[in-house]
């Protein structure tokens, strides 16, 4: 399996990503709604990151490592291929999702069953990954043979349409039916595109369809079949907002009159999460001017936003965790804590305020389970004992998650992770970076998204899990400090609850099944004991401390 600099995860992650587009089209066609239109529009632009990302780490491999033999520049030419192609699927689902707002009535299309080409193309694109990883040509032949099958589908649907429309009725339905089908054809294209670079990568030659047929049985004889070694697959930390981020720098001989905008960063993605990330970095600003970048820019163009924004000098708080010395990083945690101390303290209003953590896990159920579909638990009796279903256990805590309040609010980060800090140890200064989740709410979800993001890094040796444990004891004691001198008694309950949150949603990130699986299981643990202490004294309730260290 290529894995090349992480090209691994990110494949499989675009593969993944697509193939949920196809089904969050297929929910939206049998079910318009603005939430399911608002979530398959929104995730293209993760999927075109995505899809960058992969092609620019490909032509970076082929034209930096020379010890590459030409089996292996052929499998990353093969997957720069099939993420262009798997990108312009994506494409064509939203192209289908905007389409349905032509139609009168947005149930029209249903006559025409569409079921059928949903069920080809789910196919195929699920044997895209086994196709490549496993080298087998039969699955390749398979998803080559989506085109003529959809192109069939069209034309009948073609037909029946040009019928229809003679007969003077529904014109402009018909015709928003005709290009919804002509996007499913164009959909059959490139998954044609992406079994021939499949079985380029086998034989190092381009082979149209017309000849697979004739390969299939030599090459089934050749080895082609076999599979390869089990790999172990790490997380992917960042590039999940669904924006595009890159680095501006002046060139040398340019102009020195603003130098303080070298090494920009720019970062360009829907206009909604631009214009709110905006929003945050400002509130920022009025608060704590040397906590946050500068904008330095703003731009806007229908649907897309993007800004210019300064350069922050320093190292994120992860890297300095795993490579300081003892020195730097005891320096670094103080002048972090010191930094969350006042940003929680300046900002803390005191009213009371419902929480929303098992919404959270909610809200992002289907990524966890297109990416982990066994974290999804039925309900089972063993004798006199009774094991929960996922579902039946979210909802339980979720009523007895309205049961509590957190006493005041704070603003938070919002995406609080480990690598959303950067520390500059010359100006020993702390600044958060990527704001677009920042809201009033309670300080404990920043918590406890620092303590998982501390706790998911993938490494496991000794040496790195100790410092990575003592980072997550030392947090989790100045939290505990915070909150007996604000008088939270209920720190532990909350902390459960949003801890739970974490591990859980944290799992559709992670590719390492036994580490993904740890994470679940300590999510279902504290699901668990939060059901079984309903009707108790959330004051008393005793968070299990072992729950955050591997």
């Amino acid at each position: 399996m290529v894995t090349f600099e992480g090209l691994g995860e990110n494949f499989k992650f675009i593969v993944l990503e697509v193939e949920n587009q196809a089904r969050s089209t297929q929910k939206f066609m049998d079910a318009p709604s603005r939430k399911r239109y608002a979530k398959i529009t929104s995730r293209d632009d993760y999927i075109d990151n995505l899809k960058t990302i992969i092609e620019n780490k490909c032509y970076s491999r082929i034209h930096s490592d020379q010890s590459l033999d030409q089996r292996q520049v052929n499998k990353i030419r093969a997957i720069q291929v099939i993420c262009v192609n798997l990108e312009k699927i994506a494409d064509y689902f939203v192209n289908i999702v905007k389409q349905m707002q032509y139609l009168d009535d947005q149930s029209f299309v249903q006559r025409y069953g569409y079921g059928e080409v949903f069920e080809v193309i789910l196919d195929r694109l699920g044997a895209v990954l086994d196709a490549f990883h496993k080298e087998d040509m039969s699955r390749a032949l398979h998803i080559c043979k989506a085109e003529p099958m959809l192109d069939d589908i069209y034309k009948v649907r073609f037909d029946r349409v040009m019928n229809e429309m003679g007969m003077g009725r529904d014109a402009q339905s018909l015709v928003t039916v005709l290009f919804i089908f002509r996007y499913f054809e164009r959909v059959g294209d490139a998954l044609l595109n992406i079994g021939e670079a499949v079985i380029f990568s086998l034989l190092g030659e381009r082979i149209k369809i017309e000849q697979f047929d004739a390969l299939q049985q030599t090459l089934s004889k050749s080895g082609f079949g076999d599979s390869f070694s089990d790999i172990d697959f790490s997380a992917i930390w960042g590039t999940r907002s669904g924006c595009r981020i890159g680095k501006v720098e002046q060139r040398e001989n340019g102009p020195t009159t603003e130098e303080k905008r070298q090494g920009s960063i720019y970062k360009e993605g829907s206009l909604e999460k631009i214009r709110k990330e905006r929003e945050s970095i400002m509130r920022w600003k009025q608060i704590f001017p040397n906590l946050v970048a500068d904008i330095y820019g703003f731009h806007e163009d229908q649907d897309k936003g993007a800004m210019l924004v300064e350069f922050l000098n320093g190292c994120t708080l992860d890297e300095v965790i795993l490579s300081g010395d003892g020195e730097l990083v005891r320096n670094a945690l103080f002048v972090f804590e010191s930094t969350v101390l006042e940003t929680w303290t300046t900002t803390m209003v005191e009213l009371p305020l419902k929480t929303d953590y098992i919404r959270q896990i909610q809200s992002r159920l289907d990524g966890v389970l297109q990416t982990h579909p066994e974290f999804w638990r039925t309900p089972k009796r063993l004798g006199g004992a009774e094991v929960l279903s996922t579902d039946t256990l979210l909802t339980t805590c979720a009523e007895i998650e309205g049961e509590l309040e957190a006493p005041f609010s704070v603003f938070i980060h919002g995406d609080f992770n480990i690598n959303n800090v950067v520390y500059n140890h010359e100006a020993q200064q702390i600044h958060y970076i990527d704001l677009y989740r920042s809201r009033d709410f309670d300080y404990v979800q920043d918590a406890s998204v620092f303590l998982v993001s501390n706790f998911r890094m993938p490494l496991f040796d000794a040496e790195h899990r100790g410092r990575i444990n003592n980072v997550i004891s030392q947090f989790y004691g100045f939290v505990k400090g915070f909150a007996a001198k604000h008088d939270d008694h209920t720190l532990q309950a909350r902390l459960a609850f949003a801890l739970a949150r974490s591990f859980y949603t944290s799992t559709r990130f992670e590719l390492n099944h036994k580490f993904a699986k740890e994470m679940y299981n300590r999510s279902m643990f504290l699901l668990e004991r939060i059901s079984q202490y309903r009707g108790g004294d959330w004051e008393q309730f005793s968070l299990p401390e072992d729950i955050l260290y591997y």
